[in-house]
């Protein structure tokens, strides 16, 4: 048989993991950004979310560059390119 004392712990700890899994997504999103990509004759802009503009920036950057650039090497070479433009938001 369990405790009330235990039942009521059991209860505030999974309401605390509820709303964890349910605001910890909230935070991720704050920013958002477009970016354009010129690589090998070749451009396409992404926007992506991220807590900062920094993360966000990245993310967008890689996801453009997976629609231009072939291979590995390409890969990191269009990663390594200046974006053609960006534009973030909050």
């Amino acid at each position: 048989m369990v405790s009330k004392r235990v039942k009521i712990l059991l209860a505030v700890a999974l309401a605390a993991i509820v709303g964890y899994i349910l605001f910890s997504p909230m935070q991720l999103g704050k920013v958002s950004c477009e970016v354009c990509m010129e690589f090998d004759s070749e451009k396409a802009c992404r926007t992506a979310r991220g807590p900062t503009s920094d993360e966000a920036t990245t993310t967008a950057r890689d996801n453009a560059c997976a629609l231009i650039a072939f291979g590995r090497e390409d890969s990191i070479r269009c990663g390594n390119t200046a974006p053609a433009s960006v534009r973030c938001t909050e």
